[in-house]
């Protein structure tokens, strides 16, 4: 039965290098330690694999998030600047932080109320056994028995020079090459820890066997795939965007087919900002389908910046044309004599917004510096800036000169246009408000666990839809009808419809 279970196991892990989340892990990490959010359900796991490179023995942890309030305890005095000792040493041994059962293991201090079985958290002693040579076999399985002299208290190491009761045994979990499975059966933000233990030879503690490891964790969540789970809700968004546009984009030809005869210029350029819109939202979900297949490599840089590319070329496009209606052309004037200008601008959010398109995919925020955020942002919101307060400027002088003229049709337009924009920029204040509150917090201990599952609506997703409804509301307002004569440029006298 055992060879059974193990053979399933590894073809689990087979399966996980294919169609699993991946992410590598060493002892020269900074923490040691990996994180990911996890949509979970009867088929969900965590696999864990070492390379034959590994030696000595790690303390190794795997938990969810919110039970790492019972990880470890406070060595000395428990005030605030009191630290706690997590991995059970020589030390912590004698310090009674833990009892010897838990030797080389992470230290789990429940409540009288809880037990192991009511947290999420599994923790071994695990030692590499294609590396139990020399030393390291002296101490597991030593000629005559352990050795049982006083302990050593000046040693922070585990050390294996104790008495009886501190004797130690072999790791409580031998890695043979066998995948560490995990079962997961609850959504939530887990990790994978390990801390490498030194061991010091019995008589000669100025030869220590230091830990050296790397290995590879694989996330199985609901999906089969490479992304992500903070990433993975990205492709049925981009999907459903994709038909949206598609919807929009049938209407808007057949209805510039049934009145061709009445085209005017700025709908000439609203057909093709609709094709780009649809063609930039399926490079999207190609992207992240292709993620999701192949992982990481060359193909999906080059996908990256071309999506990028697609995306700061709707933007810049978008609110160069809004610039220009704003400004009256094509309908109250056929020219413009700052054109120059508000192409310069829209060349301008171009560039900064391929910059921010891909440091929101290639940047982890909770490492990333102020500066590089700044970077990346600040530019893109100085050229957004400038279009708004430019549009909204001037939108208001088209108004007054379109109610002065009495040209009501093309008033009630443009009065229209008002609102959708002003509504834009009060959603737009409020997501920068929860934007801002919600990142403020981003160098938070819980940040990531809390805001795995939705922090890609905050950066991509809000925007994306607002942008559909004032897209969509301002291309109704513009679209071809039969009294396409009344947009374009007429003379000085009143017209009342």
């Amino acid at each position: 039965m055992a060879p059974l279970r193990r053979f399933a196991v590894t073809i689990l892990a087979l399966l996980g290098c294919v169609l699993a989340y991946e992410i590598s892990i060493s002892e020269k990490d900074a923490l040691s330690e990996v994180c990911s959010g996890m949509w979970a359900d009867e088929r969900t796991y965590i696999n864990v694999t070492f390379s034959e490179k590994s030696v000595g023995r790690i303390a190794m942890i795997i938990y969810e998030f919110s039970d790492i309030r019972f990880l470890g305890k406070v060595t000395g005095e428990n005030t605030e600047w009191a630290q706690p000792t997590y991995v059970c040493t020589s030390n912590a041994l004698q310090a009674h932080l833990c009892d010897v059962s838990q030797l080389g293991k992470f230290i789990i201090n429940l409540p009288s109320n809880r037990t192991i079985n009511d947290t999420s958290i599994w923790t071994e002693s695990v030692g590499f056994k294609w590396n139990i040579s020399g030393v390291e076999s002296a101490f597991w399985n030593p000629p005559g028995g352990i050795p049982s002299p006083p302990p050593s208290p000046e040693n922070s190491t585990v050390n294996w020079k104790r008495d009886d009761n501190y004797r130690p045994t072999a790791p409580s979990y031998i890695y043979n090459g066998a995948p560490i499975h995990y079962k997961v059966s609850k959504k939530g933000y887990y990790c994978i820890g390990a801390v490498p233990v030194t061991l010091v030879e019995y008589g000669n503690s100025s030869s220590p066997v230091h830990a050296a490891f790397d290995g590879t964790v694989y996330f199985r969540n609901t999906f089969n795939g490479h992304l992500s789970a903070a990433d993975h809700p990205k492709i049925t968004f981009y999907w459903l965007l994709t038909i949206a546009y598609l919807f929009i984009g049938g209407t808007w030809g057949f209805l510039c087919y049934k009145h061709r005869e009445d085209i005017i210029p700025i709908q000439f350029y609203v057909s093709a900002l609709v094709f780009l819109l649809v063609t930039e939202m399926l490079a999207n979900w190609g992207y992240y389908r292709y993620l999701n297949a192949h992982g990481r490599g060359i193909t999906t840089v080059a996908f990256l910046i071309v999506t990028a590319i697609l995306d700061a070329g709707r933007n810049a496009l978008s609110f160069f044309l809004l610039l220009v209606v704003a400004l009256g052309w094509s309908v109250v004037r056929e020219e413009l004599h700052v054109m120059t200008r508000c192409k310069a601008l829209a060349i301008a959010h171009f560039a900064f917004g391929v910059m921010y398109a891909v440091a929101i995919v290639e940047v982890e925020l909770e490492t990333a510096s102020l500066g590089l955020l700044f970077l990346f942002i600040m530019p893109l919101a100085f050229t957004l800036s400038t279009f708004l307060l430019w549009i909204m400027y001037g939108l208001q002088a088209t108004i007054q000169e379109l109610r002065a003229r009495k040209q009501t049709y093309k008033l009630s337009m443009f009065k229209k246009l008002h609102y959708i924009l002003i509504m834009a920029v009060v959603i737009v204040a409020g997501f920068f408000v929860v934007t801002t509150v919600t990142f403020s917090s981003r160098y938070e201990e819980d940040f990531a666990s809390r805001t795995w599952s939705y922090r890609w609506w905050l950066m991509d997703g809000y925007l994306s839809i607002l942008y559909l409804l004032v897209f969509s509301s301002t291309a109704y307002i513009w679209r071809p009808t039969g009294n396409n004569r009344r947009y374009v440029p007429m003379s000085l006298l009143p017209n009342f419809y």
